[in-house]
């Protein structure tokens, strides 16, 4: 794998994933004042089996618990939350921002579950990005609604520990992956909806051509087009070389935020924003700098 630098070509690539990913936040916005957040995820789940299935290849019999677990994680309790906290936000800026904090909440859960040690350059990396989380929380944007910060923050616990899960899951490759994920968590999303979104199914009914359109830009664009590219690209390089660039995601859409949404993030936002995106750089390039050591 190259170890000199992305070239030319995959950083555009990178920079499609980036707009792809943070387009997915201002369509998904518009989506769910007509669709609510888990029967959105369940739709999006839905479509996505509907165009992997064919691809999906058994995994072996001993990964299927590791499987399941990463599958409900990654996908339909990460989703499903994210988006409620997306709803329930009412903006853009804060949630693309405190997501990124399920970078710093794998490296402690590795530490917990897996034993695996950090320098203190890395541990303060994550506490910076945690304090920034708290310097955020009190900017006039958020504190409109603070349950939704909260909200984002459990959806990030999720997908970290999927995340770390998923270093111990072998015989998956990355369209099995995606679809797996997809079967595995139509029925839940849809239970789930069913249970705490009365009136979900019924508003289907009335869902404009814009809302159907987010499911759809969702499905292929953020699904099949981000993660297949993301997949190519870490085939290519090492991951911790194409993680930085990934940062690119909550700046694109905090601007979406700002130029479309209508955002008007304050200056705790943009400061607790910073700390949290530098503390995920300062990890990002610490992990780089082990892995080109170690080689």
């Amino acid at each position: 794998m190259a170890e000199r630098g992305l070239g030319t070509k995959d950083l555009l690539l990178v920079l499609v994933v980036c707009l792809v990913w943070a387009g997915n936040f201002l369509t998904s916005a518009f989506a769910l004042r007509e669709i609510p957040p888990f029967l959105f995820s369940a739709l999006r789940m839905t479509a996505l089996a509907a165009l992997l299935t064919a691809f999906v290849k058994l995994p072996p019999r001993a990964q299927w618990p590791r499987l399941v677990a990463v599958a409900l994680l990654n996908g339909a309790l990460h989703f499903g939350t994210s988006l409620w906290a997306l709803r329930m936000a009412g903006d853009l800026s804060s949630p693309a921002i405190v997501m990124q904090s399920y970078i710093p909440m794998a490296v402690l859960l590795a530490w917990v579950l897996q034993g695996e040690r950090f320098a203190w350059r890395t541990g303060s990396a994550v506490a910076l990005s945690f304090a920034g989380v708290l310097v955020l929380g009190f900017d006039p944007l958020v504190l409109d609604q603070p349950a939704a910060v909260l909200m984002m923050l459990f959806s990030a616990f999720l997908i970290a520990l999927g995340t770390v899960l998923m270093r111990g899951l072998s015989g998956v490759d990355a369209f099995s992956m995606q679809g797996w994920t997809a079967l595995i968590g139509i029925a839940p999303l849809f239970i789930i909806s069913a249970l705490i979104e009365p009136g979900g199914f019924a508003a289907l009914r009335d869902a404009s051509a814009t809302a159907y359109g987010a499911v759809a830009y969702s499905t292929v664009f953020a699904s099949l087009i981000g993660h297949s590219v993301f997949y190519r690209l870490v085939q290519r390089h090492p991951v911790v070389l194409v993680t930085p660039y990934l940062l690119l995601t909550p700046v694109f859409a905090v601007a979406l935020g700002i130029l479309v949404w209508g955002d008007r993030p304050g200056p705790r936002l943009w400061a607790g924003g910073a700390m949290v995106l530098g503390g995920v750089l300062a990890i990002a390039l610490r992990a780089r700098s082990k892995a080109r050591q170690a080689d």
